[in-house]
């Protein structure tokens, strides 16, 4: 069995949100062809999707293809929306969440589904996540910040305490890259942007004490975490060395939480891979393919199914450790 963590999905055509919220910079379809739209953000192109992005039947019959038995379906992070009205954002998530939980609902042997809320008002998400855990979604997708919030920030907390109350799986997304301004050229924000990203998201949820405080919260980082796992002996290094700067809000070194949060396959390389097996357990380590954009894995697996590993490495990467981090029954 594969089951593909990172994967995800659009609704076909989105209300005028601009026309009534009376501001602009969200994304509209712009449906140019059959089977292919624009995603456009205002007037501006933002990226071209095929039908794949939104049609369950066409992802079903290429993951028939690729040998990927069921998704995990997320919004789009562009869509997270953290820097709108929060009450405007609220009424996207429940568009968007209300579409996922209909696709999951109706093909509930290919796909799980996580939400979106909106994080940039605390209380509402919360009530937006007890919301669309009655609709049968595993859990939340969350950006790597909130606006001028790392995820540490006390502001956050009552999120990931009601994330773990609820028993739901939280995957934590790249958006927004920082020092984008500097990255103007190369793709760089995507490139570079994305893993540093990951990590200052792992880092906050470390150093911040969030995964101490909540030893039942399950999360998980996309891209194989980005950087974090191979800048992890400078990260522990400065823990020993300056716990004056770095031990300020947790007292416990970075490297005990190794084995407690899950990253995706999605690093290119089988070094890497090997690597993030090595270092975090074949139990925390779960397929993901960012599918079905281009700067994913193109075959979802390929990579995990090429590695010289045992039986049981391999099954827990292709399926046993995703099932355990959506709360799942695992069968040893």
């Amino acid at each position: 069995m594969i089951v593909d963590i990172h994967t995800h999905i659009l609704p076909e055509k989105f209300p005028a949100y601009a026309q009534r919220f009376g501001y602009g910079g969200f994304v509209s379809m712009d449906h140019h062809c059959a089977g292919c739209a624009r995603m456009m953000v205002d007037n501006t192109f933002f990226r071209e999707v095929e039908a794949n992005s939104w049609d369950p039947s066409v992802r079903i019959a290429q993951c028939d293809h690729y040998g990927v038995h069921k998704q995990v379906l997320s919004t789009v992070p562009v869509l997270f929306y953290y820097w709108a009205k929060a009450k405007d954002n609220l009424e996207i998530a429940r568009f968007l969440n209300d579409h996922i939980a209909d696709v999951v609902r109706r093909y509930p042997a290919r796909f799980e589904g996580l939400g979106t809320v909106p994080l940039q008002d605390p209380e509402l998400a919360i009530a937006e996540l007890e919301r669309f855990s009655s609709l049968g979604l595993r859990g939340v997708e969350i950006g790597s910040h909130v606006n001028d919030w790392n995820l540490d920030a006390p502001e956050l907390f009552p999120f990931f305490e009601a994330c773990a109350r609820l028993n739901m799986a939280v995957f934590v997304h790249p958006w927004d890259m920082m020092a984008k301004e500097k990255m103007k050229k190369y793709w760089l924000p995507w490139l570079v942007g994305m893993p540093a990203e990951s990590s200052l998201a792992l880092c906050s949820l470390i150093f911040g004490g969030v995964l101490e405080r909540l030893p039942s919260l399950r999360v998980a980082i996309a891209h194989g975490g980005g950087s974090f796992p191979f800048t992890m002996g400078r990260i522990q290094h400065g823990f020993e060395v300056r716990p004056d700067l770095v031990a300020v809000d947790n007292p416990y070194p970075p490297k005990s939480y190794l084995g407690k949060f899950w990253v995706d396959s999605l690093v290119h390389d089988p070094v890497a891979l090997q690597y993030l097996v090595d270092l975090f357990g074949a139990n925390r380590v779960a397929i993901g393919s960012d599918y079905p954009f281009p700067l994913g894995e193109l075959e979802p697996g390929k990579l995990v199914a090429s590695m010289p590993w045992d039986v049981q490495t391999k099954k827990w990467v292709q399926s046993g450790a995703a099932l355990e981090w959506l709360g799942i029954p695992v069968n040893p």
